[in-house]
């Protein structure tokens, strides 16, 4: 069947097993105490300026989706002023247009400071509409007006060519979260609300995304928020029973199993669901929330928290696509999946939809809600004084206004690095010391920035920064109510959205990990990257810090680890992002690590990504030699080449800790067994240089390439990742068919650290073995038998292979640093 069968319109869900004493658990109100004329929680005026301001933004909503003209119905509809591509979702429309309606009251009354998370993100035609009716896109959008003009354009322009896009992005005044793929906008607003004691999020949450995994863990966010140093999300499920084409798991859920599963992640649960009364259940329901908020905070703030508190969650039962048609060609369209997205689809071409939709769109009375040509006073076009009662007066106030939502960078004091520096020729962990400049950066920045890891800080050696700082588990009372700068949470969604929101907002952070399970964020990451692309092409936006991954425990080396943790492919996802705004960094020391983590840490607007090892390695480079190297992002490292690299016969390149380690060694080799032969040693730490010029920022001048790998030399490269990310990035770069790239083969287990480079073709002995194939095109004179020479080298490798088998180590002094005379 190509859509859910149902016999009723929005259906109810089939009865629970549960006892009817879980009722009790939910919060339950004196209907007859919100439902009188003049309640304490709404006035009649507020009642009928809210009913006029959902009428409004319902008709601004449908005609989006709908018209190209006749935009007020000022006559009867033609096929003419049907746009010629029906895009947009109105199902979800009907709730967004609810709540948003409810927070602008209660905003009003309360003066709260307020963000709106939309997690059904596809329904941008209700936010825009809001926006527009409390005049919050003409101060950043000057041709959307609050007049005919304006709400033309954003009517006839939606969806087209020159106007918004389907889904809310960047380009939407007041967000922070792209909302295309869903289940990750709960995770956002708790990222939003920290160390923002004044905020309160809300955050609608569709019962669609309600399915996915990333949701389902963001539920416990509020374990993470102290109510003494961070705001507050008020979660709201909406819940329209359907998706494309079929019910939601929530929308088969009664009562009782939907405050039983809530209840359990620690929430205290109201369930909006009076249709009749809707806006009194919704006012008095949300002023009960922010009670509640206001307590929790109050105790906590004045040294008596209170532990495991439970928060408000708003679950609000509507129709979908409440107030559409009801019915069309026989088939339910209201509270049914049919209204998911465009529940006229025919209206171009079919008499009796453009009668429906004609019929649809005047039920809401367009001419009572704006002002006609000619009326006195007043703006023609413009929304009436009534409905606008509602709105908050103060611009700063306003949803589509807020300065967290698109002017709040607060940049971050990073010490200065060098004083972190460690002793050439020494060996030390990148992480360890990386560590302690991070300890520091917390201790200076203690309102700014903070840690998102997925509960490997100290297996990744980072943990030097508990010196200073605690995690922020708040059910734990261990680490409640201490300020914690860590957030640890086994959720790699969750860490990511959280990054985003407090990012977004102004702040500045960093998402450590295991390397083989960044690529659980990877099209988060990406959706993230389109939203800061928008925002650096949107002028009102500005800057915001770069969002910085510390990718270590590598494939390399998984010493408790095998096959399942060996995955570097996080490195292409960034590749492919747009170039403008992705790095992507390998530093091959603790002090290039030093220094490309401060770097990235004062960044702005980047993606950026650093790989390196935990374990002890060599430090080639001193603080100042690192500083100059990673400035250039890639050197000739003459410590290592034949007379400094002058006229090589071939290249060597190290692209990453451990790999950089065997080209080192190969070289060490070849001065031995090779001496006559020149070699040239190159290192590359910024990733983006290889690319041909004008492709990245980065990316080397042709004669700058051509100065550090030669113009016609043989280049060997020995790469941390796919073999296949370097060869796309030189791609355009002349003469490319003297380049060998080895890199991560796919192979691999729970080994020791040198038979992952053998099994990868990594290892100095392949290295070697390619130089002296390469080399002897260009000097015939280093070897009688240069086969002969290479092939010895991969005896050797053998020799070594064996023996890790023999003895489930790697040989003695394989990891000595090598020695040059």
């Amino acid at each position: 069947m190509p859509g859910q069968i149902i016999s009723q319109p929005n259906p109810p869900p089939g009865p629970s097993h549960l006892p009817e004493s879980i009722r009790d658990a939910a919060i339950q109100f004196d209907t007859k105490k919100f439902l009188t004329i003049e309640s304490e929680f709404l006035t009649t005026s507020e009642l009928h300026a809210i009913q006029k301001f959902r009428r409004a933004a319902h008709y601004i909503a449908a005609a989006m989706i709908f018209l190209k003209d006749n935009i007020l119905l000022e006559r009867q509809l033609t096929f003419d002023d049907i746009k010629p591509r029906l895009l947009g979702h109105w199902g979800t429309c009907p709730g967004l247009v609810l709540v948003y309606a409810h927070l602008n009251r209660i905003i009003k009354k309360s003066g709260i400071d307020s963000l709106l998370v939309v997690g059904p993100g596809h329904g941008a035609p209700a936010i825009l509409a809001s926006l527009w009716l409390e005049d919050s896109l003409s101060p950043f959008w000057e041709h959307y007006t609050r007049d005919r003009s304006g709400l033309t354009r954003l009517i006839t322009k939606f969806s087209a060519p020159g106007g918004f896009p389907s889904h809310i992005n960047a380009e939407t005044p007041g967000s922070i979260h792209e909302g295309g793929e869903l289940g990750y906008a709960l995770s956002v607003a708790f990222g939003a609300v920290m160390d923002n004691p004044h905020l309160v999020v809300t955050c609608v949450v569709g019962d669609g995304e309600a399915e996915t995994g990333p949701t389902a863990t963001a539920w416990h966010g509020y374990k993470y928020i102290d109510p003494r140093e961070s705001g507050a999300v008020l979660p709201v499920v909406h819940l329209n029973g359907f998706k494309i084409s079929e019910r939601t798991i929530y929308g088969c859920m009664d009562d009782k199993e939907l405050i039983a599963l809530f209840s359990g992640y620690g929430y205290q649960v109201r369930i909006v669901s009076n249709l009749e009364h809707i806006d009194q259940d919704l006012a008095a329901s949300m002023e009960w929330a922010l009670d509640e908020i206001s307590r929790i905070q109050r105790a906590a703030r004045a040294g008596t928290p209170i532990f495991k508190p439970r928060w408000p969650v708003l679950i609000l039962r509507t129709p979908k696509g409440w107030t559409c048609p009801k019915m069309m060609h026989n088939e339910f369209i209201e509270g049914s999946f049919r209204s998911h997205q465009v529940p006229l689809p025919q209206a171009k071409t079919s008499q009796e939809e453009l009668q429906a939709l004609q019929d649809w769109l005047q039920s809401y009375g367009p001419h009572e809600l704006f002002a006609t040509k000619g009326s006195r006073g007043v703006v023609e076009g413009a929304p009436t004084e009534e409905l606008l009662s509602i709105v908050p007066d103060r611009k700063d106030k306003k949803l589509g206004c807020r300065k967290e939502a698109h002017a709040a960078f607060q940049p971050i004091k990073v010490p200065d690095w060098t004083g972190f520096g460690v002793q050439k020729g020494s060996q030390e962990s990148c992480m360890i010391i990386v560590g302690k400049l991070l300890k520091d950066t917390i201790d200076n920045n203690r309102n700014t920035f903070r840690i998102f890891s997925p509960d490997e800080l100290v297996s990744n050696k980072l943990d030097g920064v508990f010196d200073v700082t605690g995690r922020n588990l708040q059910w734990d009372e261990n680490s409640r109510g201490n300020g914690g700068r860590v957030i640890e949470i086994l959720s790699e969604h969750t860490c990511q959205g959280m990054l985003q929101g407090y990012t977004l907002t102004g702040r500045t952070a960093l998402f450590p990990s295991y390397e083989a399970f960044l690529g659980i964020v990877h099209t988060m990451m990406v959706q993230y990257s389109k939203f800061t692309k928008m925002a650096h092409e949107t002028v009102w936006r500005h800057d915001v810090g770069s969002v910085n991954y510390l990718e270590t425990s590598t494939w390399a080396r998984q010493d408790h680890n095998g096959f399942s943790h060996q995955n570097p492919s996080f490195i292409g996802a960034v590749l492919n992002l747009k170039p403008a705004l992705a790095r992507v960094y390998l530093p091959p020391d603790a002090n290039c690590f030093l220094s490309t983590m401060s770097h990235c840490l004062r960044a702005k607007n980047y993606v950026n990504l650093m790989v390196g090892s935990k374990h002890l390695t060599p430090v080639w480079l001193s603080p100042e030699e690192a500083n100059k190297h990673c400035v250039a992002g890639s050197s000739i490292w003459k410590f290592a080449s034949v007379d400094d690299g002058l006229n090589p016969d071939v290249v060597l390149v190290g692209i990453g800790v451990e790999v950089t380690f065997e080209v080192i060694a190969a070289a060490a080799l070849l001065r031995k067994m090779a001496p006559t032969l020149r070699v040239r040693v190159v290192n590359v730490t910024d990733l983006m240089i290889l690319g041909p010029h004008g492709s990245h920022p980065h990316a080397l001048s042709a004669d700058d390439f051509d100065t550090l790998f030669t113009k016609d030399k043989n280049i060997i490269i020995n790469y941390h990742g796919y073999p296949i990310e370097v060869k796309g990035l030189l791609f355009g770069r002349p003469a490319v068919d003297r380049t060998a790239i080895e890199g991560y083969r796919e192979e691999g287990t729970t080994t020791s650290p040198f038979d992952m480079m053998l099994c990868n073709h990594t290892s100095r002995y392949h290295v070697a073995a390619a130089a002296i194939r390469a080399g002897a095109r260009f000097n015939a004179n280093f070897s009688k038998d240069p086969e002969a020479d290479a092939n010895a080298l991969m005896d050797m490798a053998k020799e070594d292979t064996k023996y890790i088998f023999a003895h489930g180590m790697d040989p003695e002094g394989t990891f000595d640093t090598p020695k040059f005379d």
